[in-house]
């Protein structure tokens, strides 16, 4: 093993996160970055707009996000929010990066325990980043003063060490009540790291094109990010009309994502583009092979048409008598996934 850790290709996944959590940042200072960089062994460069660390590794330098315009805000003292550092350079179709993450999240899980936060950034990061077009998943190691989030990056997983305060403070001040103000959706679990944690509100859809958008991004990376985060979501839309509030769909989303429709007697699903067992077989082992009847196999990572799949299920609400947004309700039983307490952000909708 070489005396240069950060020069050493063969320092896995896991031992560099153990590394990262133990860095001494000393409040995100310019000095203090420099300590760490040293600590690491890694090479400091003020080649570009940003510092870059030369670490040694294969998938390429790692990264210090300076305190900016998006970030002074939510700042507490620090000069940075952030050091990003690729641990894997995967082809770009969404199967290759999914499991990708999935591979370091059970390199970093051996190493330090389950991670206390998951989810997906949605379409708008930490500080108003873009986010990769196959799905944003991340897991977080919740601590003070610092957090560990494995995220998914442009290129490939990242592991990223943040401050905690400003990382959280901006997440928390999102829930501003404007249509698609906060997305993706976030989890926590019961672990003590996660005393303290706050909560941002959230938003309401208004009409029905904006559920069309919000459903749609959320069921077209829906896959990607469950095979990463390596979780199963199940989760059941009941439809409010002017009697009763009856189940309409369930969404089952592992590594590939199936939805049962449970429509009315008075509409014809196959004319609102929904198939049966026949065209979906991949369903029976999720759905069975006679009930539902009406459902669809919309794939694996990269592979579900959002958008065409919110119109479908828009269309089949609304053929239903579910007369407003409001009235398309998340089912309660989605908010449990694998130990954590969910809530969906970036889709709108009431839960209940």
């Amino acid at each position: 093993m070489n005396e240069q850790r950060g020069s050493d290709v063969r320092e896995s996944i896991g031992e560099l996160a153990q590394r990262l959590v133990a860095a001494d940042t000393d409040g995100w200072t310019p000095e203090g970055m420099k300590a760490v960089a040293a600590e690491l062994g890694w090479a400091w460069s003020d080649s570009s707009d940003a510092p870059v660390l030369i670490t040694g590794r294969s998938s390429g330098p790692a990264r210090l996000r300076p305190v900016g315009e998006y970030e002074k805000r939510y700042v507490d003292g620090e000069s940075y929010v952030e050091i990003a550092v690729p641990v894997a350079a995967p082809a770009p179709d969404a199967a290759a990066q999914a499991a990708a993450f999935r591979a370091a999240k059970e390199e970093v899980t051996a190493a330090l325990g389950e991670p206390s936060v998951m989810g997906s950034h949605g379409d708008m990061g930490p500080f108003y980043d873009s986010e990769p077009h196959w799905g944003a998943p991340f897991l977080r190691w919740r601590g003070r003063p610092n957090t560990l989030e494995l995220r998914a990056g442009k290129s490939g997983p990242e592991l990223v060490l943040q401050p905690t305060g400003p990382a959280e403070n901006w997440f928390w001040r999102q829930g501003v009540g404007e249509e698609h103000s906060i997305s993706g959706f976030f989890g926590s679990n019961r672990d003590e790291a996660n005393i303290g944690l706050g909560f941002p509100g959230g938003w309401t859809a208004r009409s029905w094109e904006t559920v069309t958008r919000s459903l749609g991004d959320f069921l077209g990376a829906l896959p990607a990010e469950t095979t990463a985060l390596a979780v199963r979501i199940g989760m059941p839309f009941y439809g409010r009309d002017s009697r009763s509030a009856p189940l309409l769909f369930d969404v089952a989303c592992g590594d590939r994502l199936s939805i049962a429709c449970f429509a009315p007697d008075d509409i014809d699903p196959a004319a609102l583009g929904w198939g049966t067992v026949a065209d979906h077989p991949h369903t029976a082992s999720v759905f069975g092979d006679d009930d539902p009847v009406w459902r669809v196999d919309a794939g694996g990572p990269g592979e579900p048409k959002g958008h065409a799949l919110a119109e479908m299920l828009v269309a089949t609400a609304r053929a239903a008598g579910v007369s407003d947004p409001t009235d398309l309700i998340v089912g309660g039983e989605a908010g449990y996934v694998d130990g954590y307490h969910v809530t969906y952000y970036g889709l709108g909708l009431p839960t209940g």
